[in-house]
């Protein structure tokens, strides 16, 4: 019970996760920063620091045990200590981001302002409004055309009348432009989370709701006069759409719109998450809709851009480049049914979850599990298959994952048949149904499936390849299904019964089956 606490602290404590993550350079310029501060290289939240750098677990009793600190001041301490570390990476020329930049320009205008030097200011100003237009970066042009308004009204020049209608027009046109990315990316972001919660559209009542819900909350605009924010803003917010109506072939565009955006290194330099994400959009998207060459070629294309560097590396990207990256290389394997040859992939996921394991996200751990239970399953190899899915089962955080634990309890019965170990079948069939029951899931392909499969411990050996005919033909019917064919998705179902049919390997029967599409 105590190593559980233990645990969970590790991964809570937002100090001991952030100096976890500092790279070898980043600690370095810490020290310097602490030598530069004069008196402090022994002071408490330094000696705090080289404390929790070697400490491999969080656990406040050591810390309080070491002397470094007593239990009534650590609190403060780290607070303090997280505040010195965030002034530190601020100063690291690695994270001298345009915003950053642009950002420290409005601070030292704003020094300038209140020391009364209004020239100095508003010429700094200038400067870092240009460099926040060419950037996109509206909302802070936007305060530094206030800041200006501001000291124009103080400092009095022959040209002040044409001066504050320059201003008041850039004000103006400014704050439309971000009113309708704030629209655009609230809307997005609404969308994603109506995902993640809830999943694809499951019924028409579900497809009404997210279709009122995104054409209410469009904003009107004029496309000509949308930047790339706008845009993208705009892009993402239809391809969360057609993700949930379960128009993949919509997704594919708009996915390919995002990607397109960025037609500049300078672009790409600027907005790395968002071209990452972006990426993996148009790869997901290509991998829905079976497009095997673009797929490829798009991959092909994206670990080239890894390998020349040509995405810039921080914690944050190096983070979304592995997610990203190794998902899709998954995917392919997956396209193409060369289970086997991805074997190599298990190994490097699991030494980077571990790796990363104080900043993913759990919602992501399960889904690389279940990737990796697919190989598996893919490969033949069942038990592994079943070693993966436990971990997806007895995970406890399951709130945004509610369709991968469905699947993976299907999954699982099929591993657990494959095996032969189907002694206890009945027990895993209800607990299943109960879990499906219970996440009001239940769709009719897993209904169909369960019970069939189900039914199957009662079937004479020479009638097993019959009943799998029926139960194929039954499931076929839900395949172009606008609601059902989800499931199909994340589960194979139809692959594997045809593998079953025909006495075949189920990475055959997907080969077979890919190569008409990838001509």
């Amino acid at each position: 019970m105590s190593k559980n606490v233990t645990l969970a602290n590790q991964q809570n404590d937002a100090l001991f996760v952030l100096i976890k993550s500092l790279t070898k350079s980043e600690k370095r310029q810490f020290n310097l920063y602490v030598g530069r501060l004069g008196g402090n290289i022994d002071a408490k939240f330094f000696s705090l620091f080289k404390f929790l750098e070697k400490l491999k677990v969080y656990d406040e009793k050591v810390i309080i045990g070491s002397g470094i600190v007593s239990k009534q001041q650590l609190s403060n301490l780290k607070a303090h200590l997280y505040k010195q570390i965030l002034i530190s990476l601020r100063l690291n020329p690695a994270h001298k981001n345009v915003r950053i930049q642009i950002r420290e320009q409005l601070d030292f205008a704003t020094v300038l302002y209140q020391k009364g030097l209004y020239k100095q200011s508003l010429k700094l100003l200038e400067k870092a409004k240009n460099m926040a237009l060419d950037n996109e970066e509206k909302n802070i042009a936007y305060e530094i055309v206030e800041l200006e308004k501001v000291i124009e009204t103080q400092y009095i020049t022959r040209s002040l009348s044409n001066r504050a209608n320059q201003l008041s027009v850039q004000a103006k046109e400014l704050s439309q432009d971000n009113v309708i990315a704030s629209k655009l990316s609230n809307l997005s972001l609404q969308l994603y989370s109506h995902l993640i919660q809830n999943g694809y559209v499951k019924n028409e009542e579900e497809l009404q709701f997210v279709e009122k819900y995104f054409s209410d909350r469009m904003p009107k605009y004029d496309y000509q006069k949308l930047g790339f924010r706008e845009k993208l803003w705009l892009y993402k917010a239809h391809l969360w759409h057609s993700f949930l109506v379960q128009d993949f072939l919509l997704s594919y565009k708009y996915a390919k719109k995002c990607v397109d955006l960025f037609d500049s290194p300078k672009l790409i330099n600027t907005h790395p998450v968002f071209y990452l994400k972006s990426k993996n959009y148009l790869l997901e998207a290509s991998f829905l809709v079976k497009k095997v060459s673009t797929f490829k070629r798009e991959l092909t294309l994206f670990e080239s851009e890894i390998d020349q560097k040509e995405i810039p590396m921080n914690t944050n990207t190096e983070l979304l480049i592995f997610l990203y990256f190794y998902s899709n290389k998954l995917h392919l394997h997956f396209l193409e049914g060369s289970f086997e040859k991805g074997e190599y992939l298990v190994d490097i996921i699991n030494n980077k979850i571990e790796k990363y394991k104080n900043r993913l996200d759990s919602h992501f751990i399960v889904l690389l599990y279940y990737k990796i239970a697919c190989l598996y399953f893919g490969m033949g190899k069942n038990k592994l298959c079943i070693i993966y899915l436990q971990k997806i089962i007895r995970s406890k955080n399951i709130g945004s994952a509610e369709d991968l634990q469905c699947f993976a309890r299907i999954l699982n019965l099929i591993a657990h048949y494959e095996c032969g170990l189907d002694y206890d079948l009945e027990r895993q069939f209800v607990d299943t149904y109960k879990f499906l029951l219970k996440m009001e899931n239940l769709q009719e392909v897993q209904k169909v499936f369960l019970t069939s499969i189900r039914d199957l411990s009662d079937v004479f050996p020479h009638e097993i390849r019959s009943e799998f005919k029926k139960i194929h033909a039954k499931l076929k019917t839900f395949e172009n299904h606008p609601y059902e064919k989800r499931a199909f998705l994340y589960l194979d179902i139809l692959s594997w019964l045809e593998s079953k049919i025909q006495n075949k390997p189920i990475a055959l029967i997907i080969k077979e089956k890919i190569k008409p599409i990838s001509k």
